[in-house]
């Protein structure tokens, strides 16, 4: 949906610093910071996340039901795995400094870093892109639900996902949740973030 920005007003925003906008840090050198048309209103159709990873890192399985994303490498390199819903494969791409992967809207994927200090920026052709976490999905779809459609074990579907933290969108989790530091006004369990929205019902 276009903003349609008012150019006019004294308080059209054309520039941003978006280190100043953390959206989450799991310690310092896993993070995420956020730019949005939250942060800078004269956006239209276009935000990004600036995503700090160490090696083995993970971007936690989702998909953003609203947006594509293009993901570009700025340092170290990433391997962006996408499953493609036409093929039904998982297909994998690493990418170093320069190269970019494309994610269609819609697409389950993540990304791990392959290196120390790994810089990406997610590129999204929305104002606000929506998301729907892995760690979402496993925690609070009801597990009688996962045994019966599936035909498991209800008991073991619950011990086996029973560690899981909800929203994490950086793995592996820290033992210490004390150190997963989240932005007090987009924390993952609020409906109103600048950048990642969530249905109705969570």
């Amino acid at each position: 949906m276009t903003s349609n920005p008012d150019y006019t007003s004294p308080a059209a925003q054309f520039t941003f610093d978006v280190n100043k906008s953390p959206f989450l840090q799991k310690d310092p050198q896993n993070k995420i910071n956020v730019l949005g048309v939250e942060q800078l209103n004269t956006l239209e159709n276009i935000s990004l996340l600036d995503i700090y990873l160490s090696k083995n890192n993970v971007i936690e399985p989702h998909y953003h039901q609203n947006a594509a994303e293009l993901v570009y490498c700025i340092s170290g390199a990433a391997t962006v795995s996408i499953l493609n819903p036409f093929t039904k494969n998982i297909q994998s791409y690493c990418i170093t400094p320069g190269q970019v992967a494309n994610v269609p809207k819609g697409w389950w994927h993540y990304e791990v870093a392959a290196m120390d200090n790994t810089h990406l920026l997610a590129i999204f052709d929305a104002s606000t892109p929506e998301v729907i976490l892995g760690s979402d999905i496993l925690k609070f779809t009801p597990a009688h639900i996962i045994a019966h459609t599936y035909g498991i074990n209800e008991n073991l579907w619950k011990k086996a996902t029973a560690p899981i933290t909800p929203s994490l969108f950086i793995g592996p989790p820290v033992h210490d949740r004390t150190q997963h530091h989240y932005h007090p006004f987009i924390h993952p369990y609020q409906n109103s973030m600048p950048l990642y929205t969530y249905p109705s019902y969570y």
